[in-house]
């Protein structure tokens, strides 16, 4: 049974003395001038006192902490600009400094951010690696629980037009990529302009570890969404905001509840995880410490979903599974990736993904008959799983250079 919004906020409030009280304990305890901080007993309540705190405390969403890129080996400054707002998303552009790249022209890039649960920050490291070489531009999602009713509800058939509505902004030449969940959206969105002849339709889509057709290879996430009615889920994961938060009385997916399942997933290796912080704590590891702290901190840190998004979604795409069907629509039009024809794709996916299991993302490719196989490309990382598709060594050093040289061959 779920934990009511206003209930989870009673329960937060109720914890917040003793929050403080744990964090004031661990700072007094570490604090350099106490001569028993060091003591074996005393770090280790210290450490208890930094999980109970870490563990118990809201956390906001993070920065994306990017200020410059290397360029031609120079350190480039990079500002963040928001170009268009609206309700649910801003479209924000990393500026780099055009007195070192006037010279350039690197392809203009629209990184479409998951809408599932995490910030767009979560995508750190894979705007990281395309600013050397790309002009990028990214869906900054806003929480659902600070927009308030009045602007409205915002489903997946907003989604669609939201990626159009950005794509034109931008205007022709524009080279998009979905990281997993976006991957249904953007392709539909694509479909539409192509069906309609649409100068602002990208030069390329590169679709990373999404459910285009999750019947392949299905996964647990996949797996659960099939086992209940929909109305299971608008029963048991949808409640109302609280007053304490602009987007009073607003149906969402909390992002309390995304957590736990995110969690629920892998719960050993969260458990495991925590012990082994513990310890690290109470030893002096410090290098391993910050880097649990900087992954929890990114990993806590969760936003509600509009309810209409997040229902319209787990039926159209986990149970329907209407885009591989041929039975998707957007407002009333039938959405047809055969219609894509000038469109370059290129799907990735990891060999370990246990979010969009193998298969589902290159699935895009047999829906898009109509593009010349001179325009596609798929690459299967060996070694990563859902979140390595995007991040950490593999995607800098093996991933994001072939996506890069994908985008570069199909500019014009």
């Amino acid at each position: 049974m779920m934990v009511p919004y206003y209930m989870y906020e009673w329960q937060r409030a109720a914890l917040h003395p003793f929050r403080l009280a744990a964090a004031a304990a661990q700072g007094s305890i570490s604090h350099p001038a106490n001569p028993f901080g060091d003591s074996p007993a005393m770090r280790s309540v210290a450490a208890a006192c930094e999980l109970f705190e870490g563990s118990s405390k809201p956390y906001d969403k993070p920065d994306f902490r990017i200020t410059t890129t290397e360029i031609e080996g120079v350190a480039v400054p990079v500002k963040e600009v928001v170009v268009q707002r609206t309700a649910f998303c801003d479209l924000l552009h990393f500026r780099r400094d055009a007195a070192h790249v006037g010279h350039r022209d690197d392809p203009r890039v629209l990184l479409v951010a998951p809408l599932s649960g995490h910030y767009a920050t979560l995508l750190r490291d894979t705007v990281t690696a395309l600013l050397p070489a790309h002009d990028v531009y990214i869906t900054d999602w806003l929480n659902a629980r600070d927009v308030p009713v009045s602007n409205g509800p915002f489903d997946l058939d907003d989604y669609i037009e939201l990626v159009m509505t950005f794509l034109r902004r931008l205007g022709p030449d524009t080279h998009v990529i979905a990281v997993c969940q976006p991957s249904v959206p953007v392709l539909a969105a694509v479909s539409v302009m192509a069906a309609a002849g649409d100068p602002a339709r990208p030069k390329s889509m590169t679709l990373m570890g999404g459910p285009i057709d999750s019947r392949r290879n299905p996964t647990v996430p996949n797996r659960l969404a099939t086992t209940h009615p929909v109305r299971w889920f608008e029963r048991n994961m949808i409640s109302r905001v609280p007053a304490s938060y602009r987007g009073f009385m607003r149906r969402v997916y909390p992002g309390y509840l995304q957590l736990w399942s995110f969690m629920a997933m892998n719960w050993d290796r969260h458990v495991g995880a925590h012990l082994r912080h513990f310890q690290n704590v109470v030893t002096g590891a410090d290098e391993p410490a910050q880097m649990h702290r900087n992954f929890y901190a990114e990993y806590r840190a969760v936003m509600d979903l509009p309810a209409e998004y997040y229902l319209q979604t787990v039926k159209t795409v986990f149970q329907d599974h209407a885009l591989p069907r041929g039975l998707m629509q957007w407002r009333g039009e039938a959405v047809e990736p055969q219609a894509i024809r000038d469109v370059a794709l290129m799907t990735v996916e990891g060999e370990l993904d246990d979010i969009s299991g193998i298969g589902q993302t290159h699935a895009a490719h047999d829906l898009c008959v109509n593009i010349p196989d001179s325009a596609r490309g798929h690459y299967e990382q060996k070694g990563v799983g859902h979140y390595g598709v995007f991040g950490g060594s593999k995607w800098r050093t093996l991933i994001a250079p072939r996506v890069a040289s994908f985008i570069r061959e199909h500019r014009v």
